[in-house]
Formats: structure tokens, sequence, C-alpha cells
């Protein structure tokens, strides 16, 4: 259990990594070349296949296991992202709490939330594709 644990909580950093990165695209180039009014929804759907392609990947790691373990593997992901959106947002970026909550306002364009409900459910989901493209490759 606890090597599942600690797989899980590393491939997070992974994505931890990947939204910094994704974070970096969206500053650097995507708000230059189209204004933060494109840059940031599109940002929000980078992230969330960023974090698609690092569950997909990242499925064979913990083996086969049942449906409620990826979901358990996304709660933990999902959780961990809330805690570091708001631990690191306000205790070391020093951002006010109501600036923090501004990353749920879709109607602005974050689509931060379809980021993080991707981190939820990435897990099962890839899971659920590996499996089918296993059965897909099987002989009749």
């Amino acid at each position: 259990m606890l090597g599942l644990l600690l797989k899980t909580v590393a491939i997070w950093f992974v994505i931890l990594v990947a939204a910094i990165a994704n974070a970096a695209i969206r500053e650097k180039l995507l708000v230059p070349a189209f204004g933060s009014g494109i840059a940031l929804p599109v940002s929000g759907l980078l992230l969330t296949v960023f974090i698609f392609l690092i569950a997909y990947a990242s499925v064979p790691l913990f083996g086969g296991r049942k449906n409620k373990t990826y979901l358990a593997i996304g709660a933990v992901w999902f959780f961990l992202t809330l805690a570091f959106e708001f631990v690191f947002g306000h205790f070391v970026a020093g951002k006010p709490w109501h600036e923090i909550l501004r990353v749920f306002d879709v109607s602005k364009g974050d689509l931060f939330v379809v980021a993080l409900c991707a981190t939820l459910v990435a897990p099962w989901v890839t899971a659920k594709l590996r499996r089918l493209g296993d059965l897909s490759h099987q002989p009749p």
C-alpha cells in the first residue's frame, strides 16, 4: 500500500512540473501571441491534455489494479492539486484568498476546474482505455 501511495505522489509531482511548464508556456508564448483572453482557456485545455498523457503513461506502473484503486489515485491527485493551489498560492506566493479563488471562475476563461477534474478521473479513464487497447490486440 505504501508503494502505491509513493508512486501516486511521485506521478503527481510529474503533473506539477507539467503544470508549471504549462504556465510558462502560457505566459511566455500564448499571452504575447494571442492575449490572455485566448491564452487562459488554451492553457487550461493544454494542461488537461498533459494530465491525461501523464496518466496514460503511468497506468502500467500501477499494474493491473481494480477500478476503485484508479479512482483513489485520482482522488489523491485531486486533493494534492487543491492543497497545492491553496497552500502554495497563499502561504508561499502570498496571494490573497480571493485571488486564488479566481482560478475557479470558468466565466473568465480559466479552465483550471477542467484540469482539476482531469486529475480526478484521468487514472481511471486511461486505465480503461489501456484495457480496451489490450483487448483489441488479442487474437480472436
